[in-house]
């Protein structure tokens, strides 16, 4: 069935982001794209939120660390930290960026949700975002200027990557009674579904 293809997805704006004035932005591209808002609060990030928000899987231990010994070789340079090293010092970047200041943590539904709402967002790197995602519409953000600095990239906005994130992440921000069941009649007109 067609509803199957209806999925949550989450989507966080960064306190760089409030701070910016870009929440309502932010909203307005995910509603013009035909997604619904199903879930929406500030809230300002514990550091025990934060460290289960980021969840250091084997999978994303070897990716991370893979990408950042192709990205120091590129520019001559050689890492000795294990990829788990690697992994650990970004998670600790991470948590301490999410947790500087308040976040509009949201939950958006629709069909295909995950993927359109990373296509919204755009690539973590915003100097090679497309003109025309969040991320490169308003920010230049590189991985340069986070290696240097010794931080994350500040790039605005966190979008799911997959169902299992999504998942994790609505049910660690979101309690169900905060989540919405409503009609989009929008969806009628746009998909021929109610």
């Amino acid at each position: 069935m067609v509803k199957e293809l209806i999925e949550k997805t989450f989507i966080a704006v960064k306190h760089d982001g409030v701070q910016r004035g870009l929440v309502g932005e932010i909203i307005k591209r995910f509603e013009q794209r035909g997604l619904k808002l199903v879930g929406m609060k500030m809230v300002l990030p514990t550091e025990e939120m934060a460290d289960k928000h980021y969840v250091l899987t084997p999978a994303f231990i070897n990716k991370l660390g893979e990408n950042t010994r192709k990205a120091a070789a590129s520019k001559g340079k050689e890492i000795s930290e294990t990829n788990e090293e690697i992994a650990t010092r970004v998670k600790n970047w991470n948590m301490k960026y999410l947790t500087e200041g308040p976040v509009v943590a949201m939950v958006w539904e629709g069909f295909h949700a995950i993927e359109i709402g990373r296509k919204i967002v755009g690539p973590a790197e915003s100097r090679g975002a497309p003109i025309g995602t969040i991320r490169g519409d308003f920010s230049v953000e590189s991985y340069d200027m986070a290696d240097k600095l010794e931080r994350p990239l500040r790039n605005l906005v966190h979008a799911s990557g997959d169902r299992e994130e999504s998942e994790n992440e609505v049910n660690l921000w979101f309690k169900p009674e905060e989540l919405f069941s409503w009609g989009k009649q929008r969806w009628k007109v746009m998909h021929g579904v109610d």
